[in-house]
């Protein structure tokens, strides 16, 4: 008899090409996704160096990093990236690898667009060169991301070498209360045990709340899982996992579905599986959550107020809490509702999805963005804009003074001259609130869809608790 393992084991197992002591494995790649900031140069380097991708079957790609989101766009509509767009068609279209081309179907954020059409799976091992790729851990994958060197390797390999993590499980358990979602449980999380508490480990969620929440919520959490300093985050696949991959355009069909559903099933961690860390967290008292730092961990419940660096008994904490209110333009002791705001973004691999867009919708519906607020709505990929333009969602945020814009990572980073101007401040749906993440002096709080739509009405950060839907 095998002795118990945990989902993260089974997989690891079965993806091991070659062990090579020392904890150090080489291990296939099922699945390696290409986006516009990276694949270019990256598969020029792999031809300048004699090899050719060694599965270009097992490969996709996508604009989504550098590409505009303004309605009507084009190739030039932003001309920095023109170059990396054209790239990328050319080089995909060399190597024989798959393209979701701008405004294709499937076209999309990265994290998005490959859950929905079913490229991810299961038990899959997923790579990518971006650090949220942790994010298809939602559906019980093994996800992380590469720097450029390893895509290099993957390209010519089909198979990276990486040293096995330590492994942490934490368990969410009560429900939710109202107005509190997957991104809340996630922020109140690191802003418990901190920005590096995940270091050196894959993380699993589990517990009554998270087989209670949908899909799109569990890729949330499995999001953020590296703002937790993890490269890894993951979910048991269940029922819930199997009927949103029912259908999707890539997922198996017929026979081979059944096949693909007993191998699903088995990925659960067994009951007698031990972790090298265990945190447990009573989600019935969680609370929407914003940040008010630089760091997601700098984070407090909408109804709290913005800490004071000298309660803090860590010199350095003290100091990175002092830049970071001196950065944010904030006081400590002070409530956090109430502050003003300038911007709204609501998009992201995080909360870009269409659940996300009808959590924000029911806020905005009926009411208007407040007077000099700008606020962006840009969804994750074609499909889901499309979606969401079937059921009036975009509708529903025109009329309340919404920008509905194009699929793409837009201002989640600022690599795509779409940014917060300096000195303004914005609450996003988003991951990072880095010093100038959002552009160069841009002031970040990052916060639920639900939040950021009732700070867009209100003109300030507001408990959305407040706000009738």
């Amino acid at each position: 008899m095998s002795a118990p393992a945990t989902l993260f084991d089974k997989i690891w197992n079965q993806h091991v090409i070659a062990d090579l002591g020392d904890g150090l494995a080489l291990l296939h790649v099922d699945r390696h996704l290409l986006h516009d900031l990276n694949a270019m140069k990256c598969l020029q380097e792999l031809r300048a160096q004699g090899y050719r991708v060694r599965n270009p079957e097992l490969t996709a790609a996508t604009p989504d990093h550098g590409i505009s989101t303004l309605p009507g766009r084009n190739d030039e509509t932003n001309p920095a990236a023109t170059p990396l767009l054209k790239g990328l068609r050319a080089e995909t279209a060399a190597a024989g690898i798959r393209l979701y081309d701008v405004n294709a179907d499937g076209q999309g954020i990265v994290h998005v667009m490959a859950p929905e059409l079913g490229l991810t799976q299961p038990g899959c091992l997923v790579v990518c060169g971006d650090s949220h790729t942790c994010t298809h851990g939602g559906l019980g994958a093994l996800g992380f991301g590469l720097g450029r060197s390893e895509v290099v390797h993957v390209l010519a390999t089909q198979a990276i070498y990486q040293k096995k993590p330590r492994q942490m499980r934490v368990r969410f358990d009560g429900a939710l209360g109202r107005g509190v979602t997957p991104k809340d449980l996630i922020l109140h999380l690191i802003g418990a045990i901190g920005a590096a508490a995940g270091t050196g480990h894959a993380v699993e969620y589990a517990g009554s709340t998270i087989e209670a929440l949908p899909v799109e919520g569990r890729l949330t959490i499995c999001n953020l899982s590296v703002e937790l300093g993890a490269k890894i985050g993951m979910i048991a696949p269940d029922d819930n996992t199997f009927e949103y991959l029912s259908g999707r355009p890539l997922t198996p069909k017929d026979a081979e579905w059944d096949m693909a559903l007993a191998y699903w099933r088995s990925l659960a961690t067994d009951d007698a599986a031990t972790f090298d860390r265990e945190v447990n967290v009573d989600a019935t008292a969680v609370a929407p959550q914003v940040t008010w730092g630089t760091s997601p961990q700098d984070v407090v419940p909408v109804d709290g107020r913005i800490p004071d660096p000298a309660s803090a008994s860590d010199p350095d904490r003290r100091k990175a809490m002092a830049a970071a209110l001196d950065y944010m333009g904030l006081k400590p002791s002070q409530p956090i509702a109430g502050t003003p705001i300038d911007w709204v973004f609501i998009g992201s691999c995080t909360n870009g999805r269409l659940s996300d867009l009808r959590a924000a919708a029911a806020v905005a519906r009926g009411r208007k963005v407040a007077p000099g607020v700008r606020a962006w709505v840009v969804p994750g990929s074609q499909r889901v804009k499309q979606a969401a333009q079937a059921e009036g969602l975009d509708r529903v945020f025109l009329d309340a003074g919404f920008e509905w814009r194009e699929p793409g990572c837009s201002m989640c980073l600022a690599a795509n001259a779409e940014t917060v101007p300096r000195g303004q401040r914005s609450v996003s749906t988003t991951n990072r609130n880095f010093e100038g993440r959002q552009g160069p002096g841009a002031r970040t709080h990052l916060a639920s869809p639900a939040m950021a739509a009732a700070a867009a009405v209100r003109g300030c950060i507001t408990d959305v608790r407040e706000l009738p839907v």
